[in-house]
């Protein structure tokens, strides 16, 4: 039987207008609402994850954060 879900936490997050656009996406083409989609990306981040491109992206992301908080 498959396990039930339940949304115990609820998180105000910001999203940046591009990560917002890819989450809606993906959220529509799963046909599942916002937090069913986090939900299923956090609950699967390393089976939806590639591990040797995350460190590099990762590196790339915070080297940009400094120009983005502006």
């Amino acid at each position: 039987m498959p396990k039930r879900l339940h949304f115990t936490r609820r998180l105000n997050i910001a999203l940046s207008e591009d990560a917002y656009r890819n989450l809606r996406r993906f959220s529509e083409e799963a046909g599942v609402s916002q937090d069913e989609a986090l939900c299923f990306l956090f609950e699967n981040f390393g089976s939806v994850t590639d591990d040797e491109a995350l460190p590099h992206r990762l590196r790339l992301f915070k080297a940009e954060l400094p120009d983005r908080r502006r």
